[in-house]
């Protein structure tokens, strides 16, 4: 198995782009997002990658991150979902995301993803629902909830936005702006 390729971006284009280790060229299929974050050709570059033999080929899967092809390992598990419709999930949603969509059951955000209906976006959620959670927390709600989405939007991560809640103080009606300012203080200490 290849966990990972440390090299050189040989070539990169699309949702492929080619590695350059110990004078080899790999050949990877990367999410359109994690390609366009890559460094340009001729820099130093890291990428999670997941082998995939078949009958006619063997195909190399990247990801920026362990996170990310852990994703992809669950949405291949998923009946009617391929690599092609998992990197497409991948390029359109960032793992977070998706996680969001998953745990709120949001069928509207996967069917985006070019080649997912309602009924395959349905299946998603079904499947994934308890192995994709928010990192094993429950989802928060009421003001705690529009706490959370509000970190989200502002780009923390779920971890991030976990570990702001954590150190809000829930005492009586206080408003969501309050609440936000308190979470937002805790950030980056």
């Amino acid at each position: 198995m290849i966990a990972y390729l440390e090299g050189k971006v040989a070539e990169k284009a699309g949702d492929r782009v080619v590695i350059a280790v110990g004078g080899t060229g790999y050949e990877v299929l990367a999410p359109v997002q994690t390609v366009a974050k890559l460094p340009s050709v001729g820099h130093p570059a890291r990428l999670f990658t997941r082998l995939q033999v078949r009958d006619d080929a063997m195909v190399l899967y990247g990801f920026g991150s362990s996170d990310e092809r852990s994703i992809f390992d669950h949405l291949i598990r998923v009946s009617g979902v391929g690599p092609k419709v998992a990197l497409g999930v991948l390029s359109v949603l960032t793992p977070d995301s998706l996680r969001r969509a998953v745990a709120t059951g949001d069928v509207d955000a996967l069917t985006l993803v070019p080649g997912v209906g309602k009924k395959v976006a349905g299946r998603i959620i079904l499947d994934l629902k308890d192995r994709i959670g928010l990192g094993g927390d429950a989802v928060p709600s009421g003001p705690m909830a529009e706490v959370r989405e509000a970190l989200l939007a502002l780009g923390l991560s779920a971890q991030e936005a976990r570990d702001a809640l954590g150190a809000v103080v829930l005492d009586g009606d206080r408003p969501v702006e309050e609440l936000l300012r308190e979470a937002l203080r805790s950030v980056g200490r």
